[in-house]
């Protein structure tokens, strides 16, 4: 309130019983209790399970998990669909659990594509993590991997989500920006909190803005494990790898994505699934034997870290097939509940203690969302197993349990239901030794928040690289306030000393020298805040192929959205030998003319228009074709946008090709010397254009597109 209310009215002394201001206070639960760690969870042993007394750890997720209904509070704005998943080989050395020894298994599967930071209505493009959330209807019951298109996660703890979340969230005073990390709350956080630089530098890469949902990759982000039936453990990362390769729009392709088509990704799968072309991924995982938890330069417990696969290959053991669209998106897509808790047979968790706190957050959270603790018997989160237990009533009961017994052991109801053995599929956690003090800390072998930052930054191509210092700069560009850009610009320099000049340059500032000790040095409430500020920058591997982009499948052309720029008199006979070769590979041509309706060929015959100029963007499609047709060109050349339309495609380094005339319009456009550039084909042929829109982009281009105002 700007106005102040006068002094000793009922309103100014309502409001003064509800208005809480946390200036110069310490922290406290919602009893008053004074709090010394906000940071880790209470665990046995600093490599240990968390356990479940911590009830600073409860209230504070509790509280969160509640916040808002009945939207998620991440993962709001989301797409899914139905499958199948089929396992190539058993696993049975590593693993008992059914979907990986049975391969003559087609198990039904639902998987939920999201973004995290945006509410419902946001837009597909947002710079941001992905959900990557796949539920299998196993014969054994519900197993569900919750992940993302990211192998690692932003924290290390669950106790620090809802501060991490809070922080990317609009602000509170003014609920802004929406869908969009470029703040200054979320970057007083991320600079305060080291452990987050990994993943956030993922983010700033092309993986933060995916072509689609099914070009990009999904992974479990936690250490799992598997026991196989002689109760042996293996420790596990699970990858889904995508059949059309991983591939990436631009920051400008988003932008200007986001206001021409905000449904963009959920159309795209959509799409695709109705014309038959159904997206595949294969499952792959990385198996540690136990003895080895500790020979790496890492800890298998981190969040924040991955394996790269030159050190532990990835082995391809099954493929899921999302074949069908939900009948109603709401009963589906929306109501379907997640939970990491969700598990079988054969594979159990681990004390990463990010997982071991959404084991119960998850949960927590459906009752908000869904509002009865039997969400578990809408439809599309039944189980395809049998259920039979003694839990009853309780709010939205959509079943009637029959019997006169309710209660284990019994005999009135003939000692039903009865437990089964573990040889019986009867669930058994894996029996790890645990003799530890209970302890609100984590362990020192977290502490390296720098090296693989790094080796990501390595990794990557050229182009990738001019793309991550770009996003680092638009996103600090929008903070307001230099203290929080000094100290990004000073931990972007540890990553990458180059990085950081380059970031620092492009803002207009220079990287500070030195800086105060950067993890949490607003709180400093505990000796144990010291011991966690990050190590030295270990190089333990120069680089991994697997991080780059530019070593994705280049293989296909299927789905790829081509425009044909055509007016009235186009030549048919260029423009039917393209269009059959396109579709023939399974690319979906798409007719752009001057209007709507029918436009006319060189032959007198009429074509349907897919979309009038003024009603698409040159953004929404993978590369462009303009045949010939003197006519037609003079017909393109007299609207200014068709050139903006090319020029944008050549800026964006999409694959052009021209036929006869078509050659006059793209002359006109005024683009650099095109006559080298692998990407743009004139006169020929069509071997060489479905080539080029299969290598996605042809970045070298990148220096030249710099030149081009459209």
């Amino acid at each position: 309130m700007n106005k102040k209310e006068p002094k000793g009215t009922a309103k100014s002394k309502q409001l003064k019983n509800f208005e809480v201001d946390g200036s110069g206070q310490p922290l406290t639960t919602r009893q008053g209790l004074k709090v010394n760690d906000t940071n880790n969870s209470l665990k046995a042993g600093e490599r240990g399970p968390t356990i479940i007394e911590d009830f600073l750890l409860r209230e504070k997720i509790h509280n969160f998990d509640h916040e808002r209904i009945p939207e998620r509070i991440v993962h709001a704005r989301g797409s899914g669909a139905h499958g199948y998943f089929e396992l190539y080989e058993s696993m049975e050395e590593y693993s008992k659990a059914g979907i990986f020894t049975d391969t003559s298994r087609k198990t039904p599967v639902f998987v939920r594509f999201s973004t995290v930071a945006g509410s419902k209505g946001s837009t597909d493009l947002a710079r941001d993590v992905r959900g990557f959330a796949v539920k299998f209807y196993t014969e054994e019951g519900t197993w569900d991997l919750v992940g993302n298109n990211m192998p690692i996660f932003f924290i290390q703890d669950a106790m620090k989500f809802p501060d991490l979340i809070h922080s990317v969230k609009p602000e509170p005073n003014n609920e802004i920006p929406q869908a969009a990390s470029a703040h200054d709350t979320f970057y007083d956080f991320v600079s305060l909190t080291t452990e987050t630089l990994h993943n956030h530098i993922w983010v700033m890469s092309d993986r933060g803005i995916p072509r689609s949902f099914r070009m990009m990759e999904g992974f479990g982000i936690h250490t799992f494990r598997l026991i196989n039936k002689k109760g042996e453990a293996h420790f596990v990362k699970f990858h889904w790898k995508p059949k059309l390769g991983v591939h990436s729009v631009t920051w400008d392709e988003a932008v200007k994505i986001s206001g021409a088509d905000s449904d963009f990704h959920r159309r795209d799968l959509w799409n695709a699934i109705e014309s038959g072309q159904y997206p595949e991924w294969e499952l792959g995982i990385q198996v540690v034997p136990e003895k080895d938890e500790h020979k790496f330069d890492f800890d298998l417990l981190d969040p924040t870290k991955l394996i790269p696969e030159e050190m532990v290959p990835v082995k391809l053991i099954g493929k899921m097939v999302l074949n069908r669209n939900p009948e109603n998106f709401f009963a589906e897509t929306e109501q379907v509940a997640f939970l990491p808790g969700n598990i079988v047979p054969g594979i159990d968790f681990t004390n990463d203690p990010l997982l071991q706190g959404r084991l119960f957050s998850y949960r927590d959270t459906q009752l908000s969302r869904l509002g009865s603790h039997n969400f578990h018997q809408i439809p599309i989160n039944r189980p395809v197993s049998e259920v039979h237990n003694n839990q009853r009533d309780g709010h939205m009961q959509m079943e009637i349990p029959k019997g006169q017994t309710a209660y284990f052991p019994n005999t009135l109801g003939g000692g039903c239901p009865y437990l089964s053995k573990v040889s019986e599929g009867g669930f058994e956690s894996y029996q790890e030794r645990i003799d530890a003090h209970k302890i609100r800390t984590r362990s020192s072998s977290f502490s390296d928040h720098f090296s693989q930052p790094a080796l990501f930054y390595r990794s990557l191509a050229e182009w990738e690289k001019s793309h991550v210092a770009d996003a680092y700069a638009f996103e600090l560009g929008k903070c307001n306030h230099d203290p929080i850009k000094e100290r990004m610009l000073w931990l972007i320099s540890k990553i990458d000393t180059d990085l950081g000049k380059t970031v620092a340059k492009k803002i207009g500032m220079k990287v500070p020298k030195s800086i105060e000790k950067p993890i949490n040095q607003a709180i400093g409430a505990d000796a144990s805040i010291k011991d966690h500020q990050p190590g030295d920058k270990k190089n333990y591997l120069d680089s991994s192929s697997a991080l780059s982009q530019a070593n994705t499948v280049f293989d296909g052309i299927a789905t790829r959205q081509i425009a044909f720029l055509v007016g009235d008199g186009f030549e048919m006979k260029s423009f039917d030998k393209m269009k059959k070769a396109l579709e023939k590979d399974n690319a979906v041509v798409k007719l752009i003319a001057p209007h709507g309706g029918k436009v006319m060929c060189d032959q007198n015959m009429e074509h349907d228009v897919d979309a009038s100029i003024m009603t698409t963007e040159s953004v929404l499609f993978d590369a462009v074709f303009i045949p010939g047709g003197k006519k037609s060109i003079e017909a393109l050349s007299k609207d200014s946008k068709f050139s903006k339309f090319v020029k944008e495609a050549y800026k964006h380094c999409k694959a052009i090709a021209v036929h006869n005339e078509g050659k006059e319009f793209l002359d006109k456009t005024g683009l650099a010397d095109y006559n080298n550039d692998k990407a743009i084909i004139v006169d020929g042929g069509t071997e060489k254009f479905i080539r080029a829109i299969a290598r996605h982009r042809n970045w070298d281009r990148m220096p030249a597109t710099m030149e081009i105002a459209v």
